[in-house]
């Protein structure tokens, strides 16, 4: 191989998990995870609107980010017994680096020890295979800030 080029890209895994404890009941915690209802506790959003026409099957909103990022959400699932709730990104703009991610938000209540009485939310994202790894840390750090507004919200 002598004419073969090095390739600068740096392989990473496409998905990333954070969760954390909030001192809440799971029906406190679970009453904000509602696509709509996001600015209500997660910093780096400034409004969420419902976008109307695009889908009579399913949610879609309009997140505004405080940076001026506007971005188009489709709720994929939701379950009210499990819960949890499933999102893509459908349009950015500006454009993103990467075609696509799926993101699940999961509440588990903790009913014993000394965290009874909590919820453990676990949020993860899934990216294609063209997501880079400032991609995956960017979406890491997004997710650990929103989980500590979350907490923060919650005010325990």
């Amino acid at each position: 191989m002598q004419n073969a080029k090095m390739s600068t890209v740096i392989p990473t895994s496409t998905s990333v998990t954070e969760s954390a404890v909030i001192n809440a009941p799971l029906s406190a915690v679970w009453h904000l995870i509602k696509l709509n209802s996001f600015p209500e506790w997660w910093s780096a959003l400034k409004t969420s609107e419902v976008v109307k026409g695009v889908s009579d099957e399913t949610d879609v909103v309009k997140w505004t980010f405080k940076d001026g990022t506007v971005v188009e959400i489709k709720q994929e699932a939701h379950s009210t017994i499990d819960h949890y709730i499933t999102y893509s990104a459908i349009t950015s703009n500006p454009a993103v680096s990467y075609s696509s991610v799926l993101s699940t938000i999961r509440l588990f209540p903790i009913t014993s020890g000394t965290a009874a009485n909590s919820t453990f939310v676990q949020w993860s994202a899934n990216f294609s295979g063209d997501a880079d790894a400032g991609v995956i840390q960017d979406a890491r750090y997004k997710r650990q800030e929103g989980l500590a507004d979350l907490a923060k919200k919650l005010g325990k």
